[in-house]
């Protein structure tokens, strides 16, 4: 059976839709998904679930996020990167010594709030912002909190910053570049991504789209290999078939939290999602995947 995830490196130029269309093309199946969208401006790591494994796919939005960002300064645009219009510039600044930088990038690791760009994929009012940018109708965005785990200079070449990025789901790496250069009191865009990294999904294991179509099915790597932000659980052999048919387990000796998500195994191998349901200390089947 076709099924599995596939780690694409997606190239600058395409849309994640794109990359499906190669996949489906490739691989000669329709039931194909992909998890956290990437910009077509950017290149990197997107997550691709084929055949069974695509009602997995909605996991992956809690796992955690790497990228590396080329920052400039001296413009800012109303999307926040190098693709759109200058909304302002300033040619005469002074650049940042390396200690105000390292001030700024403290103020930003941790728990900040964060107003994602008009030009995004988050719905208002059913809509998406990004299509309401489009036909010049202004929209309120609320403000969202997210975790910067690590925010570290690599290079500064002229006007341009060099950024690692370690973030929590929901982090719009354009809007953290803008806010920094508000931070700065200069005007700053991003100007080139790559994502390095989504849970368990990296850049250096990933494969281009010439790879996968040389190898075909070869590429699928099993799902569960991918869902190591949930906590495993095993089931007691005897309760396995509970599990597939639907029904709850109870497990006194388990201490989770509420409606805590767990990969749940049994008789050797990856049953599927179970939820913990504290009140009646049991686990309960969620997605399951055989």
């Amino acid at each position: 059976m076709t099924e599995g995830f596939l780690n694409i490196l997606k190239p600058p130029g395409m849309s994640s839709h794109d990359v499906i269309s190669v996949a489906r093309r490739v691989l000669s199946i329709k039931k194909i998904g992909h998890a956290g969208t990437l910009d077509p401006g950017a290149a990197g790591v997107l997550p691709v679930a084929v055949g069974r494994a695509a009602r997995l796919v909605e996991y992956l939005s809690d796992a955690d996020k790497s990228y590396r960002a080329e920052l400039t300064l001296g413009i800012a645009t109303d999307s926040g990167d190098d693709t759109g219009n200058i909304i302002a510039s300033q040619e005469d600044f002074t650049l940042p010594s390396p200690q105000e930088l390292d001030a700024v990038l403290q103020q930003f690791t941790g728990e900040i709030l964060q107003v994602p760009p008009a030009y995004s994929a988050i719905k208002i009012h059913g809509q998406r912002a990004c299509d309401l940018a489009r036909q010049n109708i202004a929209v309120e965005i609320p403000e969202r909190r997210v975790q910067i785990y690590r925010l570290e200079l690599l290079a500064q070449r002229g006007n341009t910053l060099l950024l690692d990025v370690d973030c929590s789901k929901g982090t719009y790496i354009r809007t953290l570049c803008a806010d920094l250069g508000r931070a700065l009191g200069i005007p700053a865009t991003m100007s080139f991504l790559v994502r390095t990294r989504v849970g368990d999904f990296s850049l250096a294991s990933s494969c281009t789209l010439e790879e996968l179509a040389a190898q075909g099915p070869a590429a699928l790597l099993p799902a569960e290999d991918f869902l190591s932000h949930l906590p495993a659980y095993t089931m007691a052999d005897h309760r396995v078939k509970a599990f597939l048919n639907g029904l709850g387990t109870n497990d006194w000796n388990f201490s989770g939290t509420e409606d805590q998500l767990l990969r749940v195994y049994g008789d050797g191998r990856f049953l599927g999602i179970g939820r913990f349901d504290a009140a009646e200390q049991s686990i309960i089947p969620e997605k399951v995947f055989y």
